[in-house]
């Protein structure tokens, strides 16, 4: 209702100002509402160019009353006066609405401003106390260093003077010790000169009464020595005498004669009976019950073993025959042989015969052990294997160990096979090969025990150099198998499982046997991230192997030159192209040189006729001699 008393007259006409007063023509809403009356001059632009007056109703506009009599009048001769007095209250509710909505915006900004206010004062308060704690623990900071300061101070003010009372008192003590000392030591000088005087003195006293009582000291001495004689005397004629009655009584009683004979025979048989009791007692339990020292390894079931493993003893007890060449590479003819003698061996187990003694001799790695222990589970016997370099060390026990083994082999029910691997490192020539006497001592026990044949137990010999064996070794030998290095149809690695995998002969090195050659792929095998082994494995380890058996004879060659520096040639070398040799027990040798000379372990030294090229050890044109 400002419009009807003249309010906000200074608005343009149609502006942005209140809305217009209904019945004015066509508006926003029902288009029935009232104009405003148009306003002289312009509106409030022709209000300001009069005077402004001075009193309080300067600023009233009459003219505003007359336009609101006049709407009033205007609007009562409507018939739209209702509606517009019903726009009038709402537009009038609206803006007291408005006015309510900004006020309580205004308080809430009030109340956000205060807020604000307490949090500002909070973060000040906040900033006052941590700045206060801080100069707090400054100041304490600073407080603590000025006493430690003060405190470090006066403890090395304090160790200065200790250290001077110290010095102080260490010069005290020494000044007194260094006094001491001297009185000390004048005590000691006139203590030694007064007991030098008095002994002189009493020397002096003592030598003059020697020399007024010698006619009376050497009268107590005469008188003393002739006491001592005599009571010496009548003890031993007391003595004799007691003696003597004692004799002639125990000499005339012929009972207490029998009686004291009796008892000293009885007494000297039971000791000699229980020493020799003993002895034989414990060699009957040592090779019934025990193992001899120089048995390394056996399948010999004792009571001890049977307590400690009863699972594995039952499983061996229960066991059945196995193959004796399971396992074992050999070539057909050999394989032949040796099952042959594996038969007869079986058989001589069965019928209670005697056994046989065989020899054993080639390369190492081709299946001498392996062959022993299947021949002796084959037959049904016992097996100990034993290693000629334990004899030696053993010195002058060896000879009663010897015994102990024979002793402990005939014990044997199931028959033992006595393998004795590396045997000629005891059992050399006793001619010509310089050993000790204990060796030769154990190695004539040794002929003395294998004299004869026996069914109690079987020999069989191990040699990598059976020609180093004494003469009487070979006349107890009755059967000798030569196991030589397998070809290549019978080197199937036995890690393979028969898959087709074969152990490769290297023509660069044909003394290399399965076993060497298998164990670094299996090395190689073992050493990769998923465990499989390939060919390119096999490849770079026979590689490597071929490398290192090459530097191997490098060495070998470089031994025999510094061993025969000064000869014609290298022994360990094969001998030149056109050299004569002659034949002698089927083995090619040099009629002017040893035959120890006469092979080394890679290539042939010679032929049966002339010595043609030197030809390797594979090669298929002429027999190889291998001779060491």
């Amino acid at each position: 209702m400002s419009w009807l008393f003249g309010l906000n007259r200074g608005a343009a006409p149609g502006g942005g100002g209140d809305a217009a007063p209904p019945g004015t023509g066509t508006g926003a809403g029902s288009g029935a509402g009232l104009s405003l009356p148009p306003t002289p001059g312009g509106g409030s632009g022709g209000a300001g160019d009069r005077q402004t007056p001075k009193d309080k109703w300067s600023n009233f506009d009459p003219t505003g009353l007359e336009r609101a009599a006049k709407a009033a009048r205007e609007l009562d001769a409507s018939r739209h006066a209702k509606d517009a007095l019903s726009l009038a209250q709402m537009q009038e509710q609206t803006l007291q609405l408005e006015q309510q909505a900004k006020l309580k915006e205004y308080e809430a900004a009030i109340e956000q401003l205060k807020n604000e206010q307490i949090r500002v004062q909070a973060e000040e308060r906040r900033k006052t106390l941590s700045e206060e704690t801080k100069q707090h623990q400054a100041r304490a900071q600073y407080q603590d260093k000025l006493a430690r300061q003060r405190y470090d101070e006066q403890m090395r003010q304090q160790q200065l003077a200790n250290e001077e009372n110290l010095r102080k008192q260490e010069e005290s003590v020494q000044k007194q010790e260094a006094m001491r000392r001297a009185t000390v030591e004048r005590e000691m000088e006139l203590r030694h000169k007064n007991e030098m005087l008095r002994a002189e003195a009493e020397a002096r006293a003592r030598a003059k009464a020697e020399r007024e009582n010698a006619d009376i000291i050497r009268e107590q001495i005469r008188l003393k020595a002739a006491e001592h004689r005599q009571t010496v005397l009548e003890s031993l004629k007391t003595a004799g005498m007691l003696f003597g009655e004692g004799f002639r009584a125990f000499v005339t009683d012929w009972d207490k004669v029998t009686a004291t004979v009796a008892g000293l025979t009885l007494l000297a048989v039971g000791v000699y009976s229980a020493k020799n009791a003993t002895a034989v007692a414990g060699r009957y339990i040592e090779a019934r019950l025990g193992k001899p020292s120089l048995v390394r390894e056996t399948s010999r079931i004792t009571v001890l073993e049977a307590l400690k493993h009863p699972i594995k003893v039952g499983k061996r007890l229960t066991s059945k025959a196995q193959d004796a060449l399971e396992g074992v590479v050999l070539s057909p003819q050999l394989e032949a042989r040796v099952r042959d003698i594996a038969i007869a061996t079986r058989n001589t187990k069965k019928n209670k015969s005697l056994y046989r003694n065989i020899l054993m001799y080639g390369p190492p790695g081709t299946g001498k052990t392996l062959f022993a222990k299947k021949l002796a589970v084959h037959s049904g016997m016992d097996y100990a294997i034993m290693t000629g370099g334990d004899v030696a060390p053993m010195g002058r026990e060896g000879v009663t160990a010897m015994h102990k083994l024979f002793d402990w082999a005939n014990t044997s029910r199931r028959g033992l096979l006595l393998f004795v691997d590396e045997a000629d490192a005891f059992l050399r020539k006793r001619a010509t090969e310089k050993i000790s006497e204990d060796l030769r001592a154990t190695l004539n026990a040794f002929l003395h025990r294998t004299g004869q044949h026996s069914n109690k137990f079987m020999l069989v010999l191990a040699s990598n150099q059976p020609e180093q064996f004494d003469w009487a070794i070979n006349d107890r030998i009755d059967e000798m198998v030569n196991f030589d290095l397998p070809q290549l149809e019978e080197r199937e690695l036995p890690l393979t499982g028969g898959s087709g995998l074969r152990c490769p002969l290297i023509p660069e090195m044909p003394s290399l046997g399965c076993a060497e050659v298998s164990l670094s792929p299996q090395a190689a095998a073992y050493a990769s991230e998923d465990g499989v082994l390939t060919e390119a494995m096999i490849d770079a380890r026979v590689a490597d192997a071929v490398r290192q058996h090459r530097q191997k004879m490098e060495w070998l060659k470089t031994e025999g030159a510094e061993a025969t520096k000064g000869t014609a040639r290298n022994p360990l070398l094969p001998f030149p192209k056109g050299t004569p040799v002659r034949e002698v027990s089927g083995a090619c040798l040099l009629p002017l040189l040893p035959s120890s000379c006469s092979c080394n372990t890679e290539f042939c030294c010679c032929i049966c006729g002339t010595a043609e090229e030197d030809v390797p050890l594979s090669s298929p044109e002429h027999e190889p001699v291998l001779m060491r």
